[in-house]
Parts: C-alpha cells; sequence; structure tokens
C-alpha cells in the first residue's frame, strides 16, 4: 500500500472513532430516549460508515472491498430503520419528551 493510501486509510477510521466517541457522549449526555436515539443513530452511522471506509482503503483486494461497502450499505438502511423503530416503541408506550421545567409549570 502507498503511503498516501496508508494516511487516508488512518484519516478515515481515525475519523470514524471520532464519531462513534462522540455517539457515545450523546448516549450518557442527553436527557431521554427521543434525543440519546438521535444523536447515537447519526453519528453511530457516520462512524461505522467512515471506519468502514478507511479499512476498504487498506485492503489491496477488490473481494473485501465490495463486502465492505455492502456492509457499509446494510448499516445505512438498518441502522435509520432500528432507531426509528426503537423511538416509535416508546413513544407506544407513552414515553413523554423530555422537557424544562418551566414548559412543564406552563401547561
Amino acid at each position: 500500500m502507498t503511503s498516501v493510501l496508508a494516511y487516508v486509510s488512518l484519516a478515515l477510521i481515525g475519523l470514524g472513532l471520532l464519531f462513534s466517541s462522540l455517539a457515545v457522549v450523546g448516549l450518557i449526555r442527553l436527557p431521554d430516549v427521543f434525543t440519546r436515539a438521535h444523536a447515537t443513530s447519526k453519528t453511530d452511522t457516520l462512524g461505522a460508515v467512515l471506519t468502514l471506509a478507511g479499512v476498504a482503503v487498506a485492503f489491496e483486494t477488490n473481494v473485501p472491498r465490495v463486502k465492505l461497502v455492502l456492509l457499509a450499505l446494510f448499516l445505512l438502511i438498518t441502522n435509520p430503520t432500528a432507531t426509528h423503530a426503537i423511538t416509535r416503541a416508546a413513544q407506544d408506550q407513552g414515553i413523554e419528551p423530555w422537557t424544562t421545567d418551566e414548559e412543564r409549570d406552563e401547561t
């Protein structure tokens, strides 16, 4: 692998790990299931796809690259779908979205 491709691969993997770490921070810091699901679905999907892209750049042959692209497409479809199902189930269970105390006093 040429040195340019190695740096591109490391940059993509680093960005993927950064976005995955941001998903963890969002999961810990945000107050309710709806905001947590929003933060984690967006950043986790992007982090996984960037990491897979970095690994695909690192491979020399085409067969693993095709498999990684198919896996990335699968993640792009299933992660938002799973997040939608989770938040829909929370809404069906009657879980209320988080609001500030001032807004609750007015209603």
